[in-house]
């Protein structure tokens, strides 16, 4: 049987992972900036099922990834408030991953939204 209280809890505190993201993480709020401008576009252009199901696919990939690099950076920096190499290696790879998803994202994005904006 379902635990509906524990499931609004559930919910509740994963909002609240956002609140915290979006106030105190300024490369998130880009992210989610340029997601609603990609939303905008996507109601503006007559633009397939599909296209809209890669686009949101890709703002949400983005959006999940600077989440668990934001994560990441916070528990190192916890376990570890001193500069050391090691940790900034870590730190530079869960970046990456972001970055990846990003050019992969732009590319996505033009790929299936310059047509429109050339026409």
């Amino acid at each position: 049987m379902i635990n509906f209280r524990k499931l609004c809890l559930s919910f509740k505190r994963a909002f609240e992972g956002l609140k915290i993201a979006i106030l105190e993480e300024q490369t998130f709020r880009i992210q989610v900036m340029t997601g609603i401008l990609i939303l905008f576009l996507m109601i503006y252009f007559p633009l397939t099922i599909l296209e809209r199901a890669i686009l949101i696919l890709t703002v949400i990939l983005v959006l999940s990834l600077e989440l668990i690099n934001s994560q990441i950076e916070r528990i190192l920096d916890f376990l570890q408030p001193n500069h050391d190499p090691k940790i900034k290696k870590i730190k530079d790879l869960s970046a990456s991953a972001v970055l990846l998803a990003s050019l992969g994202s732009i590319v996505i994005g033009l790929l299936i939204l310059l047509p429109y904006l050339l026409k």
